[in-house]
């Protein structure tokens, strides 16, 4: 008891322990007062900073700063106060103390904009989410979801898109992703009909992974197809976009148009999101060799990605040594890997081509070989793999993989002599891939350029360039710490 007594009457301690949590709740009251100017004002711009301040606050936010700050932005007593509060576990008596100490130095707003409950939202869903209490979110993202039904201002899209993400992971986490696909088609109806695009945007990619989480890749290429199409808002669905778009034109066989999507996804995707672009490199690496192209070692010993994309890699030296026997070998050795990657499938199709490049590689070595010793250095195990090796050799000289004939009388592979590369269209298709890719990312970067509104009408004050400034470093620096799970 002599203890507790010095403790109390020692305040220095208690001040540095409560310091922390005071200056979270502090911000957010801050944010608070953000959302309700941008609100009253109509400005889209100022409820987007909101967001973005929140993301940088969401390590500090905990259940004593969140109840504090419900009790300060809701009516107590009110619906959404009741519904939320029961969310957030109870605070003990000496954080009320605090948070009633500093909630009385700032009034709360007047009256409750839709924008700010909307908010109270995002944030308990975001505090579930990251202690771990799936089935939680699960209802309160719901309960967020009808909430929105309600709501039909503009103002509120920018927080809507975030809810919808986190509403769609709380089931995905759940593993009862396919309860919610009518919901989300009603949603993506409801923002086409209110023309909020990055609510489309956001809902569009929230229904593709719900598909492809199923394998159903012909419905969500019916939905991408018949979707509406605009300008991309947001640097995150794009990326996701590309990359669900990537992944239904590898199983449709449209290798080409898969390797743009997916090599695009993963070079504009923000460093910070690891875990996203290890995924497109993945599927990139698969789709390359699927195209007979053998991926860059550079590609394999990226910061963070050596131990992920190690199975890749001995896949990619099997097949580009052409050795049926240890690409066999790699395939099982890293089956569950691929099964967990969801990839199985893709690498089964590319047994055809190291048959190709090591009869490519025999080709080069042999200006005259047996169809039986051919058989040999591809290791086709069959009842009859002289005659497979014939079928295997036509077909290649049949598709240009190689140059050379069949001597069907002797049983014997001819090639023909190497000629000069450069006298064929190989270097100008080669350099012509080069120049159009250069283009592309040259327009796609003009096409990314921000510009002030109404420059040309009217000089900016010193405090508007000041606070543009800070928004623009705000800007960057949630660019650079975006969440891995947003992606």
């Amino acid at each position: 008891m002599t203890q507790d007594v010095e403790m109390k009457d020692n305040q220095t301690p208690t001040q540095s322990v409560v310091s922390a949590p005071t200056s979270t709740l502090q911000n957010l009251k801050e944010i608070a007062a953000l959302i309700d100017t941008g609100s009253y004002t109509k400005e889209v711009r100022r409820i987007a900073r909101a967001v973005r301040l929140t993301v940088g606050l969401r390590r500090k936010l905990t259940g004593s700063v969140i109840s504090s700050f419900l009790d300060f932005a809701l009516v107590p007593g009110s619906e959404a106060h009741t519904r939320l509060s029961s969310f957030v576990p109870k605070s003990d008596e000496h954080d009320m103390e605090v948070d009633t100490a500093s909630s009385n130095s700032q009034a709360p707003p007047k009256h409750l904009p839709a924008e700010l409950e909307i908010y109270c939202y995002f944030i308990v869903l975001l505090f579930l989410i990251d202690q771990k209490k799936y089935n939680e979110a699960k209802v309160c993202s719901s309960a967020s979801i009808a909430r929105l039904k309600s709501v039909n201002r503009r103002t509120v899209d920018v927080i809507a898109s975030k809810l919808y993400f986190y509403y769609s992971l709380s089931y995905e986490l759940t593993n009862d992703l396919a309860e919610i696909r009518s919901t989300l088609l009603a949603l993506h109806h409801s923002a086409t009909l209110r023309h909020d695009e990055l609510g489309q945007e956001t809902l569009l990619n929230l229904l593709l992974r719900n598909y492809l989480h199923y394998n159903l890749y012909d419905q969500a290429e019916k939905l991408r197809s018949k979707a509406p199409r605009f300008e991309a808002h947001s640097n995150q669905q794009f990326c996701r976009y590309l990359f669900y778009l990537g992944k239904i034109r590898t199983i449709q066989l449209e290798y080409t148009d898969a390797k743009e999507s997916l090599l695009q996804a993963a070079r504009k995707a923000p460093v910070a999101s690891l875990g996203f672009r290890i995924q497109c490199n993945k599927w990139a690496i698969i789709v390359r060799l699927l195209l007979g192209e053998i991926p860059e070692r550079s590609i394999f010993t990226q910061k963070g990605m050596e131990k992920t994309l190690r199975p890749y890699f001995e896949l990619t030296n099997a097949v580009r040594i052409g050795d049926l026997e240890l690409f066999g070998s790699v395939q099982e050795k890293f089956a569950k890997t691929f099964a967990e990657d969801r990839t199985h499938n893709l690498i089964v199709r590319l047994r055809h081509n190291v048959i190709r490049t090591g009869l490519r590689n025999i080709s080069i070595s042999y200006s005259r070989i047996s169809l039986q010793d051919v058989a040999q250095k591809l290791r086709l195990n069959s009842a009859n793999p002289v005659a497979d090796a014939e079928s295997i050799v036509a077909k290649a000289i049949r598709d240009g993989a190689i140059d050379a004939t069949i001597d069907h009388k002797n049983g014997c592979m001819v090639s023909k002599e190497t000629g000069d590369i450069y006298s064929t269209n190989e270097p100008q298709t080669a350099f012509n891939s080069r120049i159009a890719f250069c283009l592309n990312m040259h327009n796609e970067a003009v096409r990314a350029l921000r510009f002030p509104p109404n420059t040309h009408r009217e000089k900016e004050s010193e405090e508007k360039r000041r606070e543009m400034k800070q928004q623009e470093e705000e800007l960057a620096k949630y660019m650079a710490e975006e969440d891995d799970d947003d992606f």
